[in-house]
C-alpha cells in the first residue's frame, strides 16, 4: 500500500479498494523552518520520522492494508467521502501557531453527518497548555465527549510510573498488553453515546462513542507517536508499541464499507 497526500485536486488518486486512513494538517498545522529554509508543517505527521512524528503509526496502518493520507484543507462532506478514518491530534492554539484554524459549526456538521454514515473518526488532544480544547469539545461533545482543563499524568523528568496507565485483561481494543504510557493527558468526561473505555484512577482517559454507523475514539494525549512507540525511551513494561497496533487493529475493524 502507498501513502497519499492529497487535496480535493488530488482525490482520485486514493485507492478505492483499501481502506483509507486520513490524518488532519489543517487544524494541527504547526509549521517550522526546513534545511531548504522553507516552513513546513510539522509535528505527528505521517511523513515526520523525528521523535515528533507519525510515521511508525503510519507505517502499522499500511502494514494492516489501509492506505494513509493527509488533509491540508478543512473537512467537507466532499472531501471526508474519501476517508474511511479521520484523524485529528492535538489541534493549535496561537501559542502554536499564530494563526490556527479553529474547528467551527460547519467542520462539525460535515464530520458528523461522515460519521454517522459509517466513518471512523479519532480524537487524540493534549493538556489544556499543549492544545486548543474548546473548539476540540465542541466536535467531540456532539458524540458525548468533553477534553476538559483537568490534567493528569505530569510527568516530571524520566519519572516513568506517573505516566502509567494500567489495561484491564481482555480490552476490547487493546487485548495483548498491560500497562501503557501517557503523559500530560486532558482527563475527558462522557455522557451517552459515548462510554469510557480506559479509566484511571477514576478518570476517564480514552473514551469511544457509536454514532450511526460511524465509531469516535477519543484520548487526552496523542500518545503514539515515534517518540513512544519506537522502543528506546520506555522500559519494556510500558507497552506502546503493541498498543500502537492493537488500536491500529481495532480502528480498521470499525471501518464499514
Amino acid at each position: 500500500m502507498k501513502a497519499v497526500l492529497y487535496t480535493t485536486l488530488m482525490i482520485a488518486s486514493l485507492q478505492a479498494s483499501a481502506q483509507t486512513v486520513v490524518l488532519d494538517s489543517y487544524f494541527n498545522n504547526e509549521q517550522k523552518k526546513g534545511a531548504d529554509g522553507a516552513l513546513h508543517s510539522w509535528h505527528y505527521k505521517w511523513a515526520e520520522k523525528e521523535m515528533s512524528g507519525f510515521s511508525m503509526l503510519g507505517d502499522l496502518f499500511l502494514k494492516h492494508g489501509a492506505d494513509t493520507a493527509t488533509l491540508y484543507e478543512a473537512p467537507t462532506t466532499a472531501n471526508l467521502r474519501q476517508a474511511d478514518v479521520y484523524i485529528i491530534v492535538d489541534p493549535d492554539h496561537e501559542k502554536d501557531n499564530p494563526n490556527p484554524n479553529y474547528i467551527q459549526k460547519a467542520h462539525t456538521k460535515a464530520i458528523y453527518k461522515w460519521v454517522k454514515a459509517g466513518g471512523v473518526l479519532v480524537l487524540m488532544a493534549n493538556d489544556s497548555a499543549n492544545a486548543e480544547l474548546k473548539h476540540f469539545s465542541e466536535l467531540s461533545g456532539r458524540f458525548g465527549i468533553t477534553f476538559t482543563n483537568k490534567s493528569r499524568n505530569m510527568v516530571k523528568g524520566k519519572d516513568l510510573p506517573t505516566g502509567a496507565v494500567h489495561i484491564p485483561p481482555g480490552h476490547f481494543i487493546f487485548p495483548s498488553i498491560k500497562k501503557a504510557y501517557l503523559k500530560e493527558i486532558s482527563v475527558l468526561t462522557v455522557k451517552s453515546p459515548a462510554k469510557a473505555a480506559i479509566t484511571e484512577g477514576g478518570d476517564v482517559i480514552m473514551a469511544v462513542a457509536k454514532v450511526g454507523k460511524g465509531t469516535v475514539f477519543a484520548v487526552g494525549d496523542p500518545w503514539l507517536y515515534n517518540e513512544y512507540v519506537d522502543g528506546t525511551r520506555l522500559t519494556p513494561d510500558y507497552e506502546n508499541p503493541a498498543a500502537a497496533e492493537d488500536l491500529v487493529k481495532w480502528i480498521l475493524k470499525q471501518v464499514k464499507k
